[in-house]
C-alpha cells in the first residue's frame, strides 16, 4: 500500500542548478536565459564531473547521480505543467541530448574544450548568433570548471561540494 522511495542526496543537483544561474552566462556570454540552456549548462556541468570520475571504482556513483539529476528534472518538467506523454518525450530527448554531450567530450583526448567547442556550437549558437568571443568566454569558463573539478576530491565532487568561483 505504502511505498517507500529511497532517499535522495540532492547537493550535487543544487549545486548544479546553482551553477547553471550564473549571470556570467546570461550578461557576459549573452545565453538566452530560459528553462532549455539552464538545461544544457547542468548537463555541461555534470558531463564533467562524469568524465572526471569516469572508472569502475565510481561507476555505482555516477549512476546514482544521473538517475538522481534526471529524476530531479522529470519532477521540474512536470511543475511546469507538462503531462505524462509530454514529460516522457521531453525526458527521451533531454537524455540524448546529455549522451551526445558526454560521448563528444569523453571521445576527444584533449582536456580543454577550445579544442572541442562543436559540441558547444550546437546546443548554444546558431549561425545566426554565433560570436566567437563569446564562445571563447564559454570556452573559457568550462575549462577552469573542469580544471578546478579535477583537482578536487572525487568523493567530495560526487557529493556537491563544489565551491566554484568563475574569476
Amino acid at each position: 500500500m505504502f511505498t517507500f522511495y529511497k532517499k535522495h542526496n540532492n547537493k550535487l543537483y543544487n549545486k548544479l542548478i546553482e551553477l547553471s544561474r550564473n549571470k556570467f552566462f546570461y550578461q557576459n556570454v549573452k545565453l538566452p536565459d530560459d528553462f532549455e540552456t539552464r538545461i544544457l549548462l547542468i548537463f555541461f556541468h555534470l558531463a564533467i564531473i562524469i568524465k572526471i570520475a569516469k572508472g569502475n571504482k565510481y561507476k555505482n556513483k555516477t549512476q546514482e547521480i544521473f538517475d538522481n539529476i534526471f529524476l530531479n528534472i522529470e519532477y521540474h518538467i512536470r511543475e511546469l505543467g507538462y503531462g505524462d506523454v509530454a514529460v516522457n518525450k521531453k525526458m527521451k530527448s533531454l537524455t540524448k541530448i546529455f549522451y551526445d554531450i558526454l560521448l563528444n567530450l569523453d571521445k576527444t583526448d584533449a582536456d580543454l574544450f577550445d579544442q572541442n567547442n562543436k559540441v558547444l556550437k550546437k546546443y548554444f549558437f546558431t549561425n545566426d548568433n554565433f560570436d566567437t568571443e563569446k564562445m571563447l568566454k564559454l570556452v573559457e569558463y568550462l575549462t577552469k570548471f573542469q580544471n578546478f573539478c579535477f583537482d578536487l576530491d572525487i568523493n567530495i565532487m560526487l557529493n556537491g561540494s563544489i565551491d566554484f568561483k568563475n574569476r
